[in-house]
């Protein structure tokens, strides 16, 4: 019971929060009903196909190519793949996490890993194209030119805080 609070805590608390807000302000309560309800269908639509994908991912792809091609060794080269897996991938955000941690599980480094996730946050090609179509390519290349080496950073960053100290 516990480990269920803990790990699903956030809920009911949110749940709880709309049932107490019921009785004050009715609107409210239904309107995060409602739009819960919707965000609970559109990810239940969307994450069965891709947990389905993951598996034939992990099945199909060897560990020994994950490795090399996004692992610890693969230097600039797995920075690069990264970002185009990253840039090139389809879906909402949270269609990312699992993917990333399959990544994980197949030996691609933090650092790449980090730099998949930031890619796919912030550096969809689908997006480019509007932000360039409504804010001009000047601006655009220059968020590119800002974001990639953001990226990278933060994967430094996430590599040197997560990565299991080396014993003595």
């Amino acid at each position: 019971m516990k480990k269920m609070l803990g790990k699903y805590g956030l809920l009911f608390a949110l749940i709880i929060l709309a049932v107490l807000l019921h009785p004050f302000l009715p609107g409210k309560s239904s309107n995060i009903c409602r739009i819960s309800a919707q965000y609970l269908k559109e990810v239940l639509s969307i994450l069965p196909p891709v947990l389905i994908l993951l598996g034939l991912l992990d099945t199909w792809v060897p560990r020994k190519i994950v490795e090399k091609m996004l692992g610890k060794g693969s230097g600039v080269k797995g920075a690069g793949i990264a970002v185009l897996t990253g840039t090139a991938a389809a879906g909402p955000l949270y269609v990312a996490f699992p993917v990333a941690a399959s990544l994980l599980n197949k030996g691609a480094s933090i650092f790449n890993t980090a730099v998949f996730l930031c890619s796919w946050s912030a550096i969809k090609i689908p997006m480019v194209m509007f932000e360039a179509k409504f804010l001009g390519w000047q601006f655009t290349g220059l968020r590119l030119l800002l974001t990639v080496p953001g990226a990278i950073l933060t994967g430094f960053i996430m590599e040197k805080a997560l990565a299991p100290k080396k014993a003595r």
